[in-house]
């Protein structure tokens, strides 16, 4: 599945504006923050040293992603915040992250699904964004598609080996399909459906290819970005933001 991706983004028709667009920026930017947060809880617990080099490198584009994501957010505003502002000091209720990427790691296998699921979508994401009538979030998303070119690369490698490897491998990440599934079709509200049609189409191959099955049950969890989280996202943010709380302006 993963061989046939290509490393550059295409050219085409510039996509549109969006109706909102420093809510917009401050969406995607949250999806990456907290993703390279859950990342980073992993550096030191992976299977192996190579992989959780791999991980740490993963969660460094991630938060790049969002730091850039989190100044031009600051820049278009024109309020006089900064990214740190917009990372550390919203609450709960004012991130609009996708419900997927505050859910745990778990096992590896879980993880991987969770990623390849994300990876999956920012792919298409990132295509899309790279020919922005936004100069600034055209480079910033042709940077991160090039990026989530080889997190899919990894992810879909990751789940392929697990799902098609010994009893317990498999099992685990059919765990982690069934438990994460609930959390994929808000990935695709609004403007983001366009999406939909590539994403499972990709989803389809790895699953065949890895020997899992899609869930039976049709239930999808929503909310995300209206602010409505589950139970993760404040102890997340807790962990995440204390040190700016706890000495405002702290710098090093």
């Amino acid at each position: 599945m993963t061989n046939e991706i290509a490393s550059t983004a295409p050219q085409g028709t510039p996509a549109p504006e969006p109706p909102d667009r420093i809510m917009t920026l401050l969406a995607y930017a949250d999806d990456n923050m907290v993703l390279a947060q859950r990342l980073g809880e992993l550096i030191s617990n992976a299977p192996e040293l190579e992989i959780d080099i791999a991980l740490g490198n993963i969660t460094l584009d991630h938060l790049g992603v969002a730091r850039a994501l989190y100044t031009h957010a600051a820049n278009t505003e024109g309020e006089g915040r900064t990214e740190d502002d917009l990372a550390m000091f919203r609450t709960e209720r004012d991130y609009t992250n996708l419900l997927l990427v505050e859910q745990p790691s778990g096992d590896f296998a879980h993880t991987m699904v969770r990623q390849l699921f994300f990876d999956a979508y920012q792919m298409e994401l990132w295509k899309d964004l790279s020919v922005s009538i936004d100069p600034t979030l055209g480079g910033i998303a042709a940077k991160a598609f090039k990026e989530a070119t080889y997190h899919m690369r990894f992810s879909s490698g990751w789940v392929l080996r697990l799902g098609d490897g010994t009893e317990e491998s498999h099992r685990r990440t059919q765990d982690g399909v069934d438990a994460l599934w609930q959390y994929t079709s808000e990935m695709f509200e609004g403007e983001a459906g366009k999406y939909r049609s590539a994403w499972t189409t990709a989803m389809e191959t790895a699953f065949v290819e890895a020997n899992l099955e899609f869930p039976s049950d049709p239930y999808q969890r929503t909310g995300g970005r209206g602010g409505f989280h589950t139970e993760h996202l404040g102890f997340l943010l807790s962990e995440m933001q204390w040190m700016q709380r706890s000495y405002p302006g702290l710098v090093w």
